[in-house]
């Protein structure tokens, strides 16, 4: 069910109202019992996320790259340091333990 926007002709009271599509527009205000009419609103936006989905999956090399050099200007780090910082953590774990005497 859609979610419609309303306002106000005499209060300018804006506020929703989620019914279906087959009902009628409601008429009167919630606050002052005044005429209300039914505003045209962006809806709701959503992004496909996940595999499977164009923006994920299908993009190109080129679009990738220049993808992953923008993150990086934007942290302001190469990734160089975090994929060390893993590297050894990596290493430190395969390290086996020395048993207690």
């Amino acid at each position: 069910m859609p979610t419609y926007e309303y306002q106000c002709k005499q209060c300018d009271h804006r506020f929703e109202a989620f019914q279906p599509i087959t009902s009628e527009p409601l008429s009167e205000c919630p606050e002052c019992a005044g005429n209300v009419r039914r505003l045209i609103s962006a809806g709701a936006g959503f992004i496909f996320k996940g595999s499977g989905f164009y923006t994920t999956d299908y993009r190109s090399e080129g679009y990738k790259k220049a993808e992953k050099a923008d993150k990086d200007t934007s942290t302001g780090t190469s990734g160089k340091k975090e994929k060390k910082e893993k590297k050894e953590k990596k290493e430190k774990k395969a390290e086996p333990k020395s048993k207690p005497k």
